[in-house]
Formats: structure tokens, sequence, C-alpha cells
């Protein structure tokens, strides 16, 4: 089955050619011009991704997003923010209240396209004969694409999720940030700016303790971060 796109925004030319060009490569599109109408079409079906522009006539698509997050049907949509504010404080605040990517218009749509495949290809679900990775009190279940502190998942978005499995699966080893997107598989990470910072934020702040004196997820200063080995996870814990 065609991936379901919902394309959020009140700009009808733009969504109308988005609509086609997406539509040619494959995917079912359907339309929002306002947040009440995509609040509606998601009551209504599912979707596979939303792509969702910063500023809408009813609404902040910051505020959407955050709203998205806090539904348990919502919180694990892939989210691909838009916005004719290219500013990084821009991104990294859409970054942090759950958008797993963000494009600043304008833009072409090839790379649209590039961005929703990526983040399509990391919500499929993982063979269900993947290990379960465990680190004494956190355990990382693959197959569910779900990671567990004493037992109660983390709140995780797709982007934040697939970041910590990289790093979870090389415990012991320093990953720069280069590495870190090769790992990724292109996923449109600037390693300039401080979105790889937001999101191992976001991780600590569900994986450690104290997320200011880390155990798990180190910064190695210079060089980039480390997952600590399992017996230093444990002993953590």
């Amino acid at each position: 089955m065609p991936a379901r796109l919902l394309l959020i925004d009140d700009d009808a030319r733009l969504t109308a050619m988005l609509g086609d060009y997406l539509g040619a490569a494959g995917f079912e599109v359907a339309v929002a011009g306002s947040l009440a109408e995509a609040r509606s079409q998601l009551a209504s079906g599912a979707f596979d991704l939303l792509v969702l522009d910063l500023m809408l006539g009813d609404g902040d698509g910051l505020d959407f997003c955050r709203e998205l997050r806090g539904d348990a049907h919502t919180r694990r949509l892939p989210v691909l923010m838009l916005s004719a504010r290219g500013e990084p404080m821009d991104r990294i605040l859409g970054l942090e209240l759950g958008a797993d990517d963000y494009l600043a218009k304008p833009f072409e749509p090839r790379e649209l396209q590039a961005r929703i495949k990526a983040l399509l290809r990391r919500a499929e679900p993982q063979s269900q004969d993947q290990d379960v990775l465990r680190f004494g009190r956190l355990e990382i279940d693959l197959a569910e694409r779900l990671a567990r502190l004493d037992g109660k998942p983390c709140d995780f978005t797709s982007h934040q999720f697939d970041l910590l499995v990289v790093l979870a699966q090389s415990p012991g080893r320093v990953l720069s940030r280069d590495q870190i997107m090769d790992a990724l598989k292109g996923h449109p990470l600037d390693a300039f700016d401080r979105s790889i910072d937001v999101h191992i934020s976001r991780i600590r702040a569900l994986i450690e303790d104290d997320p200011k004196s880390p155990r798990r997820v180190l910064t190695v200063r210079g060089a980039g971060y480390v997952f600590a080995r399992k017996q230093d996870a444990e002993n953590a814990a």
C-alpha cells in the first residue's frame, strides 16, 4: 500500500503542486488548509507522515506539534515541519517540540520527497527476530521500536529512537556527528547546527536519572558522543 501523507499548509498553490508531485511519486496525499481541518482528517483516518507548516491561519504549527506529541494516537507519527523562517533557533525549537525533520521554504520538491522517504524508512517496524538491547534498567526493543526505563515506555520521536539505537548498538565507541548522520542513512541534519545536540538532550531527559550528569549517553568533548558500555550502565543503575 502507498504511504499516506497529510500536507497541512494554507498555501493552496503550494499544496496543489506538492500533491501532484508526491502523488506521481507513488504517495497517497491528503491536504488540510487549516489546523481544524487537519484535526478532522487525523480523527477520521490513519496517516503515515505529516508535512506541517509552521504558520497557519488558525494557529501555530509548533503548538500543534506539541499537541500531536501529547496524544497517544499521534505521538509516534513522523512530522516534517515546513517554514519560511529558516533561522537556527526556529529549527531547534521545532525539533525540541517533537518534529522529526525541518525544511525551510523555499525548497525543491525533490528534496522534500527524499526527506519523506528517509523518515518513512526509519518508521518501518523492524523484523520480529531482532534482539532487545538491555542496559540495566533500560531496555531498547528494536522490534517494537520502543525504549523502556524501569518498564515504563520512553516518549521518543521516531528520529530520537533511531539516534538512541545508533549509539546503543556501539557501546563504548565514540561516534562523531558525521558518523551519527552516516549511520542514520542520510537523515538531513546539518553537522554545523545544534540538531543532534537537541535530540541528545531529549534522550537524556528520558533515560538519565540526572540529565545534567548523564551516565548512559556521554559527551566526549571535541569528538562526539558515546553510549556507556553495558556493565557501566548496569553499575550506574
